[in-house]
């Protein structure tokens, strides 16, 4: 029995070593060729889930005839695209109870995940129409955990990122790359300063221009104090952390601060921008586009870096273990699931959304705006909390 097994592991061993790429994916044999699989997956299904919004009365005219959608308006629109999330939610959380855990390649969840792509289509296509089969009331309760679940998946983008950063700063300050990496370093750090004031310029140019727009002037006046409370922590003689840290924040807390405001509801005056997008033009079609997109490889990126959430020592990576976690990276995409639904219905499910559009009402709006603020603070923590530890360390010892 033992040496079947050994076999096995020696066959898809030099598979993975030696195929192309087609034939690992093929034999399930190369979980790096697998993310991309899923990811296409999940991109298909935010394609459905748009499509059912906005075309879902022309396109899918049979749906209406269907018990639980109630002349259609229990299959599309809002409560369509919460339908096509929580098939895209069923599938991903199931492949996250299946292989949570593992941590070592050339096994049979190994194998699960990295392959049987027959079987997981036939799964993900089955329960994306079993969610149109269920009762509305469930799904309008999923359509209210889905806020949690989308609070989660910003949250853990956010540590995700801020991770990054981090880990950036400290690569370019470690004794083998300082002196080498010195004038790249400033100049990083000086471009990302000037971007973030030239944005926040153009912020009160576009969306505050009369003195009136007190509620856009508070947001875009804010992120300039918290780019300047970011960078005084940082520049604290008992961190001393530099500025790459805070210019890269700052680019980061600026663009939420931009995407906040955009989200404001067209026709609003203190939004030209918005009020520009009331009809359906190539802008507003390829805004979106890249705004999808844009959420498909946030929730790839993520999923893959769960190191960031290892809080206990790392140990020595061995030949057989799995270059990244499974489980946290179909937990991620489950939560992305309910994210993508939120950002398509405005964060709320009685909303009516145009055409075209993406992550839009005053309910946005506020999700962005409190994200921004929760970055920082986390940012702060991660700043502050090492010299806390350490003092309350040498309080106890003396």
């Amino acid at each position: 029995m033992e040496s079947g097994l050994g076999s096995n592991r020696n066959e898809r061993h030099w598979i993975f070593k030696d195929d192309s790429w087609f034939s690992q994916f093929r034999n399930g044999s190369n979980p790096w060729m697998a993310r991309y699989a899923y990811a296409l997956i999940f991109l298909v299904s935010n394609l459905l889930a748009w499509a059912v919004r906005d075309y879902g009365h022309n396109a899918f005219p049979e749906m209406e005839k269907l018990k639980n959608c109630q002349g259609g308006r229990g299959c599309l629109g809002a409560e369509g695209v919460l339908r096509v999330s929580l098939g895209c939610f069923a599938f991903y959380f199931v492949m996250f109870l299946s292989t949570a855990g593992n941590s070592r390649m050339y096994n049979c969840r190994d194998s699960w995940h990295s392959g049987w792509w027959s079987a997981k289509i036939g799964l993900w296509i089955a329960l994306t129409v079993t969610s149109f089969l269920v009762p509305t009331f469930i799904v309008q309760i999923y359509g209210e955990i889905a806020h949690f679940g989308a609070g989660v998946f910003l949250l853990v983008q956010l540590v995700s990122v801020i991770s990054f950063i981090t880990w950036l700063n400290d690569c370019c300050q470690s004794e083998k790359t300082a002196e080498r990496c010195h004038i790249h370093v400033m100049l990083l750090a000086t471009a990302a300063y000037i971007i973030c004031i030239f944005g926040i310029i153009m912020m009160y140019i576009w969306y505050a221009p009369e003195p009136s727009c007190l509620l856009n002037i508070f947001f875009i006046t804010w992120t300039l104090v918290l780019l300047q409370l970011m960078t005084s922590a940082s520049l604290h003689p008992k961190i001393n952390s530099g500025f790459l840290t805070p210019g890269l924040m700052g680019l980061y807390v600026v663009f939420i601060c931009w995407c906040a405001i955009r989200s404001e509801p067209a026709g609003e005056s203190c939004n030209r921008k918005a009020e520009a997008s009331n009809k359906t033009d190539w802008l507003t079609i390829i805004s979106f586009i890249v705004a999808l997109l844009a959420m498909v490889i946030a929730t790839f990126s993520t999923g893959i870096d769960s190191q960031c959430f290892q809080f206990s020592k790392k140990e020595a990576r061995t030949e057989d273990a799995v270059p990244y976690g499974y489980g946290f990276f179909h937990f991620v995409f489950a939560t992305g699931a309910m994210y993508f639904a939120m950002l398509l219905i405005g964060w709320n499910t009685h909303h009516t959304i145009k055409r075209w559009t993406i992550d839009v009402g005053w309910t946005s709006t506020w999700v962005r705006i409190v994200n921004e603020w929760l970055a920082v603070c986390v940012y702060l923590w991660m700043l502050v909390a090492p010299v806390i530890l350490k003092w309350r360390q040498t309080s106890e010892s003396a």
